[in-house]
């Protein structure tokens, strides 16, 4: 692509420069920067592009992109080609989908926000499309799923142009479909700038990243952004969770076309659920829509993927599926990978060990009810193993202490992804919670701010008929600290505790 038709594709306050220049790629990080390349130099949050571009120019980028008044007049006086831009996000989505060939407009859409649910809610809905033999471009917090071939996820939602490049991916795989998650940082920063939307899901809102958002309205409101677009239209139909808190700025924010299906428990959901009976490996209820009352039937376990699994057949169906076919489709569905995973071994052991990614309040109470609901027949007790991240939202970890204690027999508490804070110093932060829990339900309380032994002590507290859950973590390989990075899997050293003690 010449430069002159690559600028005419960005709003760009003003171009400099030769327009017969050939730019064959772009970049936002100088050091994958390869000849030809256009560097689109952008403020960030923790960094500033603009820093870099001398590092981009040596390594044989032809053009540039700033949203730095600066930067484009030293740019210019170098006869290198310059774009002056206001918004460096927006131009990097901008010129990655004309540099990729716009592989968004041969693509349908489909994304998910809110605090929980994404993940699950996301997978199913994957599972359904390719039930009727669609191919998928999968994307999120868990994995990257092109047509089938995985990749691992670095983010929730990746920067516009491994987006878009991803996009043009899953066009030369036979992809005709997209499922995405979106999260709240990613609309903020209009990382999905320009991405056409054809169906919209919101799961649920509860706290969360107010270490970023400040306010739970500030948080609802980045969410909302995905209803009136974010520089691609806005979406076709909206799929929204109506039992769930700021469920009506999502509807009032809808500026599509067509309609908003409401789905949930109460008489105001056009998809209403009822008459849910659960079991551990088996859920059923019944779904009232506006064409037909019906009996789901799936394997997925616990009331909050009744609310997922409606979710996503709603979405399926906004998506050309009859409602036979995501019937069929729910009873032979799977879980995401960390999303009430049962640990292999389990079963010998007389006991579960389950791994969940629940890392809200809101999340670890629901798991922790899922499990009490599973081992009352029996007898059993609830082991719940957690911790809370570092450097993220400190209000959520009393919080967490609380519903914990308020639900368990035993809780053990430990280390999240400490970060730069000292593990300990968590801890104590969330052990207030757990006081004031404990102080109503009698909950057994242990600390050890080494995970690999704090999953030993849950583990080897259990006995038959016991549910030990290991959350906050779930489908996650590593864990973070101040100084480094670790390999861990709380799937992986779960089982090899359970093999030791069998």
């Amino acid at each position: 692509m010449r430069w002159h038709e690559l600028s005419k594709e960005i709003n760009a306050l003003a171009v400099w420069g030769d327009p017969a220049v050939d730019v064959r790629g772009v970049q936002y990080d100088s050091r994958r920067v390869e000849a030809g390349d256009v560097f689109v130099a952008m403020r960030g949050g923790s960094t500033d592009g603009n820093r870099f571009v001398t590092k981009a120019l040596e390594l044989g980028a032809s053009a540039i992109i700033t949203d730095s008044s600066d930067t484009a007049a030293d740019v210019k006086s170098r006869g290198i080609p310059v774009a002056l831009v206001e918004h460096g996000r927006r131009a990097l989505a901008e010129a990655s989908a004309a540099l990729f060939g716009h592989p968004e407009r041969l693509l349908k859409v489909s994304a998910v926000t809110g605090t929980n649910g994404k993940t699950t809610t996301a997978f199913l809905l994957a599972q359904m499309l390719e039930s009727v033999g669609r191919k998928v471009l999968l994307l999120g917090t868990v994995e990257t799923r092109i047509a089938g071939r995985v990749l691992e996820s670095e983010h929730t939602t990746p920067e516009a142009r491994d987006l878009y490049a991803l996009f043009a991916q899953a066009l030369d795989a036979g992809c005709t479909e997209v499922v995405m998650e979106m999260s709240s940082h990613a609309l903020e920063q209009e990382r999905v700038w320009g991405v056409p939307v054809d169906v919209a899901i919101f799961t649920n809102l509860t706290q969360d990243h107010l270490d970023y958002h400040g306010t739970m309205e500030e948080y609802a409101r980045a969410k909302a952004k995905l209803f009136h677009g974010v520089g691609g239209g806005a979406p076709r139909i909206a799929v929204i969770n109506d039992d769930a808190a700021f469920a009506g700025l999502m509807i009032d924010s809808y500026e599509g076309e067509e309609f908003v299906i409401r789905y949930g428990t109460t008489e105001s959901a056009n998809h209403r659920a009822s008459d849910v009976q659960l079991h551990a490996g088996h859920t059923s209820f019944m779904l009232t829509t506006p064409a037909a009352t019906v009996l789901v039937e799936s394997p997925l376990t616990g009331q909050v993927n009744v609310e997922n699994l409606t979710a996503a057949m709603c979405a399926a169906m906004a998506r050309g599926l009859s409602l036979d076919e995501v019937l069929l489709a729910a009873r032979q569905l799977k879980a995401a990978p960390g999303r009430f995973e049962v640990v292999p071994g389990s079963a010998e052991a007389g006991f579960a060990v389950v791994v969940d990614y629940a890392h809200t309040d809101d999340a670890l109470a629901n798991l922790v009810r899922l499990a009490r609901e599973l081992v009352q027949p029996q007898g059993g007790r609830v082991i719940t193993m957690f911790g809370c991240g570092g450097n993220r939202d400190r209000t959520k970890r009393p919080k967490m202490g609380r519903v914990a204690a308020l639900g368990s027999d035993i809780v053990v508490l430990t280390s999240d992804n400490p970060r730069s804070e000292d593990p300990q110093s968590i801890i104590d932060e969330v052990m207030v919670g757990v006081r004031d829990g404990v102080d109503a339900s009698h909950a057994e309380v242990i600390a050890d701010a080494d995970r690999h032994a704090a999953i030993v002590k849950a583990i080897h507290a259990a006995k038959p008929g016991d549910i030990v859950l290991l959350a906050g973590k779930g489908h996650e390989k590593t864990q973070t600290f101040a100084d480094r990075t670790v390999a861990f899997d709380d799937v992986a050293e779960a089982a090899r505790v359970l093999k030791e003690i069998q």
